[in-house]
C-alpha cells in the first residue's frame, strides 16, 4: 500500500499523530529525568580531568625545560673551568704586563660566568622543586577525580541499562510518527516544545482551560477545538490545543438533563408530601 503523504492528512489525523508524538517524547523525557544530573556531572568531571591532564603535561614540560637548562649551564661551567685552567697556565708564559692583564681579565670573566651559571642552576633547581610539588598535587587531584568519574559512570551506566531498551523503542516510535507529520507543522511543534518549560508542545483542554498554562479558553474557541477543522493554539502560551476525546483522554461528564429533571421531580414530590402531612396534622389538632 502506498505511503500516505503527510500533507494529505486531515486536521483530526494531524492532531492525533502530534499528540501520540508528544506522548512518546514525554516518555523519553521521563527516562532522561531518571538520570538526573549524572550526565552533566560526568561531563564536568571529564572536562576537569582533561584540564588536569593538560596541566600535568605542561608542568612536566616545564620541568624538562629547567632540567635541560641545568644541563646546559653545567656544560658551560665545565668549559669555563677549562678556560680558567688554560689561562692560568698561560700566565706563567707571559712576556709583558699587557698579556698578563688580558689573561687576568679572562680568568675573572670566566670565574664570573661560573658563578652566574651556578646561580641559574640553583634557581632552576628551586623551580623544579616547586613544579614537583605542584605536579604531585595535580596528580593527587587527578586520581581523585578519576575515581569520582568511575563511580558516576557506573551509576549512569546502571540507569542507562535499565532504560536503554525502552528508550530505543520510544525513539523508534517517535521517528515513525515524525515521518507522518508534514515538515512545516513538525518544525512548529518542535519549536513550541523547545520553548515550553515542561516540554509540552500539544495539550488537551482541561476544565475549560489550556492544559499547558491553565488559562481559561472561551466557549467559542472550545467549540472550534472540538470541530477539528483547523489547528488552534493557545493565545497565552502558544501550545497546540486538542480535544480530550480526540486525545483519548477520559473526562468526567456532567449529569445528564434527564437525571437532573428526575432529581428535581423527586425533590418536588418530597416537598409536596411534607406539606400534605403538615396539613393533616393541623386538621387532627382541630
Amino acid at each position: 500500500m502506498a505511503k500516505k503523504d503527510p500533507t494529505d492528512l486531515s486536521v483530526e489525523e494531524k492532531l492525533k499523530t502530534l499528540f501520540q508524538l508528544q506522548t512518546a517524547l514525554s516518555a523519553i523525557d521521563e527516562k532522561k529525568a531518571l538520570r538526573g544530573e549524572l550526565p552533566l556531572e560526568v561531563e564536568d568531571l571529564e572536562a576537569e580531568i582533561e584540564g588536569l591532564s593538560t596541566r600535568i603535561e605542561r608542568i612536566k614540560a616545564e620541568i624538562g625545560e629547567f632540567e635541560r637548562a641545568i644541563s646546559q649551564k653545567r656544560g658551560e661551567i665545565i668549559e669555563s673551568q677549562a678556560s680558567v685552567e688554560r689561562y692560568k697556565q698561560q700566565l706563567n708564559e707571559v712576556r709583558n704586563n699587557r698579556e698578563f692583564d688580558t689573561l687576568s681579565k679572562e680568568i675573572e670573566f670566566q670565574t664570573l660566568e661560573i658563578e652566574l651559571c651556578n646561580k641559574k642552576i640553583n634557581e632552576a633547581t628551586r623551580r623544579i622543586d616547586e613544579k614537583n610539588v605542584e605536579l604531585d598535587g595535580s596528580a593527587a587531584i587527578l586520581e581523585e577525580k578519576q575515581g569520582d568519574l568511575e563511580v558516576k559512570k557506573s551509576e549512569l551506566d546502571e540507569i542507562m541499562d535499565e532504560t536503554r531498551s525502552e528508550e530505543e523503542k520510544l525513539r523508534e516510535k517517535a521517528h515513525e510518527l515524525e515521518a507522518k507529520i508534514e515538515p512545516r507543522l513538525l518544525t512548529s511543534f518542535k519549536r513550541i516544545r523547545k520553548n515550553a518549560r515542561n516540554g509540552l508542545g500539544i495539550v488537551y483542554v482541561q476544565r475549560d482551560a489550556c492544559g499547558g498554562c491553565f488559562n481559561k479558553i472561551p466557549p467559542q474557541r472550545q467549540l472550534d477545538i472540538k470541530m477539528h477543522k483547523k489547528i488552534i493554539v493557545c493565545e497565552y502560551c502558544g501550545r497546540i490545543l486538542i480535544d480530550p476525546e480526540l486525545a483519548g483522554i477520559k473526562t468526567d461528564k456532567p449529569a445528564a438533563p434527564e437525571e437532573k429533571k428526575t432529581t428535581r421531580r423527586r425533590s418536588a414530590t418530597v416537598r409536596k408530601t411534607s406539606t400534605s402531612k403538615k396539613a393533616t396534622d393541623a386538621n387532627d389538632m382541630i
